[in-house]
């Protein structure tokens, strides 16, 4: 089948490498010196194990139109990158492509096909001038939870860090053929890639930590571990989450696993640095309307109070606002250095 990686990064990389070495028809969606590296020799993936592969079948271009109609189209851009390239994409969509999100955090389609008196709303946090929900007919959409963590190390070269799992999910909860298939080229590629009925709930299952540990590592250049085992900050996360589970709760949504649980399993990661926090250090645009700001929006459509949460969306705004208005980067360092 015909597959379009849209931003050839870290997890796309690792996706378009893997399928292409399935023998499926994969083409990168790239730019600058990625794109250069991709089309002078193609991918190259560096596994959990250390081992290699060199993967030169692939396609790469910088227009989607000169990639013209795929069958799926996995979208790997970072949720606050989609609007940009938003009117692009019908270039790579015929009668029967399906747009595979994969991004952190709260979808703009998150309420299509949800029963319930929300349905049918767009979530302004995600797409707030509109621009996804002219170009992208929310119908074309399965959803996906990305768990693997990755690096693109180098032009064209991606280091897997762990984890092959992606969930999949039609917005009405269904099974249908087009995910079933999606779904099997996953596995052939070596993935995880089950077809949920519930998809919403693993994507707040994700979200629960996300919207908690990154703004507040963001704002405290603190590791994972550090704010797990710091009473004040361990505090301020519990109560966090209580709050985002109130409003996912309202929303419908399961919670598996125990508040308790999910922050021990933050803290076994151990000193890790979120994504947010690397951002912050490399004076890159953070990740905060799908993680903070959609959770926020959606607070306020449910009646619900978290004060918490506005606090530290209210600060971690203020800090992104600042590193972009700077052109600047933020990063702690030893005071001999």
């Amino acid at each position: 089948m015909k597959i379009a990686v849209v931003g050839a990064g870290a997890i796309g990389g690792y996706l378009g490498a893997r399928l292409a070495l399935a023998g499926e028809d994969v083409t990168f969606i790239a730019r600058g010196a990625n794109l250069a590296a991709l089309r002078a020799s193609g991918i190259r993936l560096i596994e959990e194990d250390g081992s290699a592969h060199a993967v030169s079948s692939v396609r790469a271009v910088q227009s989607m139109a000169e990639a013209g109609p795929q069958d799926y189209v996995l979208l790997t851009l970072k949720a606050h990158q989609v609007g940009a390239v938003a009117a692009d994409l019908p270039a790579l969509f015929g009668a029967e492509t399906a747009l595979v999100t994969m991004q952190n955090g709260i979808p703009w389609w998150y309420f299509h096909r949800l029963v319930g008196p929300y349905e049918g709303r767009r979530v302004t946090a995600v797409d707030p001038d509109g621009a996804i929900a002219t170009h992208v007919d929310n119908d074309r959409v399965i959803g996906s939870v990305v768990y693997p963590a990755s690096e693109l190390i180098e032009p064209g070269v991606v280091k897997v860090i762990e984890g092959n799992r992606f969930s999949l999910g039609e917005p009405d909860n269904g099974k249908s053929a087009r995910a079933l298939r999606l779904s099997e080229a996953l596995t052939r590629a070596g993935f995880k890639a089950p077809v949920s009925t519930d998809l919403r709930s693993e994507i707040w299952l994700k979200l629960w930590g996300n919207l908690t540990f990154n703004p507040v590592s963001a704002l405290t250049h603190a590791t994972l571990a550090q704010i797990c085992r710091f009473p004040q900050t361990r505090a301020l996360a519990e109560g966090m989450m209580r709050e985002a589970q109130t409003v996912a709760e309202k929303l419908g949504v399961r919670f598996r696993i125990s508040l308790d649980k999910r922050i021990a399993g933050a803290e076994a990661v151990g000193e890790h640095k979120t994504s947010m926090l690397q951002d912050v250090e490399r004076g890159r645009a953070l990740e905060l309307d799908a993680l903070l700001g959609s959770v926020v929006e959606l607070a306020r459509m449910t009646g619900t109070d978290t004060p918490r949460i506005d606090a530290i969306h209210a600060c971690a705004a203020l800090l992104a606002h600042t590193l972009d208005s700077q052109q600047g980067r933020l990063e702690i360092r030893p005071r001999d250095a």
